[in-house]
């Protein structure tokens, strides 16, 4: 089945039921991550329109025709919860440019939106592709989609589309708060099971809440191994393939400029049962140690969420986490993952890689 509009991407308004597609203003930002309900216009800076496109759940390969007949344009794209799928593409005047990427959809409608300081998008073509397999990640609040009340905090997951290619899908099932105990309790690994299909991919990475949790008989190799486990099982049921990745640091510092494991044991828990199981596992505590210490504790305040008071509307009082990532540094632990994939050679999804680069990048290096 296949959806095909053209349009003018600077009008409001213009959504409608009985098309089914259209332009559209947000009635307002999101506070609720859950409800997976942020549009992606509302990431932007003023907020732009979102397209919507009513269509049946399943993966899509959306295609854009990007630039402008009588201007120079930069256009940016994002879709569903705020996912970066295009970063600020300069078009000359005349100039325009096809770029694809997949998208899951799994509420019916699919979200677009355009920004960058002059956008030029002269069509879209949505095309369902049931063929392609679907990359499903399970986490807490470091992967997750973040609201857009809460903007510009950002899980990994929802800009790892900017390393995949247009034939695979992400479904970012991630929440923040949870473990993999909870994850499982409130019965967010069935609904993955519900749509886990065989060649589809499970990336789970948890323990930044899992390490709270301290009832009697509970830590990282008894109840830690035993839910991730289930994780484990219920992908290679569904003939689906999981890989374990390992939580990032946090921004805590030793005195002599090293990263300290506020981890604890869950780390080595988690690289036993990897071993144990055979599953390809991405290091990314070891790839964001050396990462943070490369930049050192001053630089890594760019990566992590700090913030100056007035800086972002949504937090007027200013922020300073050393937990959870600002765009810029979600972005990076996107690449770590993506180089991490690479290095764990996990099969069949390394093809999928773009855009990886293995050097160390250091934003706002000068700043």
């Amino acid at each position: 089945m296949m959806f095909s509009y053209s349009f003018i991407p600077v009008l409001e308004g213009l959504y409608s039921m009985e098309e089914g597609y259209g332009f559209a203003a947000s009635a307002g930002v999101s506070m609720n991550e859950d409800l997976r309900d942020s549009w992606p216009g509302d990431y932007f800076t003023p907020p732009v329109p979102t397209l919507l496109m009513d269509v049946p759940n399943g993966n899509y390969r959306v295609t854009l025709q990007i630039g402008a007949p009588d201007r120079p344009a930069v256009t940016a794209v994002r879709e569903g919860v705020g996912r970066i799928r295009l970063g600020e593409l300069e078009t000359e005047a005349g100039q325009i440019v096809t770029r694809s990427f997949a998208v899951h959809v799994d509420n019916g409608q699919l979200k677009l939106a355009f920004g960058g300081s002059a956008p030029g998008v002269q069509h879209v073509k949505a095309e369902r592709e049931t063929r392609i397999p679907t990359l499903f990640l399970a986490g807490d609040s470091t992967v997750t989609d973040q609201s857009s009340a809460k903007y510009p905090y950002t899980g990994w997951g929802q800009v790892i589309g900017l390393y995949f290619n247009a034939n695979i899908a992400i479904a970012n099932h991630a929440c923040s708060g949870r473990s993999a105990k909870t994850f499982i309790q409130e019965s967010r690994l069935l609904r993955i099971a519900k749509k886990l299909r065989k060649d589809d991919y499970l990336l789970i990475q948890f323990a930044h809440n899992d390490e709270k949790e301290k009832g009697e008989g509970e830590g990282p190799f008894t109840t830690y191994q035993h839910y991730l486990q289930q994780f484990i099982d219920l992908a290679r049921q569904a003939e689906a393939h999981p890989v374990l990745i390992s939580p990032m640091h946090r921004r805590f510092f030793e005195s002599d400029g090293s990263i300290s494991n506020t981890h604890g044991d869950y780390i080595e828990a988690m690289r036993q049962l990897a071993a144990r199981e055979a599953v390809p596992f991405v290091d990314l505590a070891a790839l964001s140690k050396r990462y943070f210490e490369e930049l050192g504790e001053e630089r890594t305040k760019q990566i992590f969420l700090w913030a100056e008071p007035g800086q972002y509307a949504n937090f007027p009082e200013g922020v300073q986490d050393n937990t959870h990532f600002s765009e810029a540094g979600a972005i990076e632990m996107a690449r770590l993952v993506a180089g991490g994939i690479l290095q764990a050679g996990v099969e069949g999804l390394e093809q999928h890689v773009i855009g990886y680069a293995g050097e160390v990048l250091i934003i706002n290096a000068d700043s």
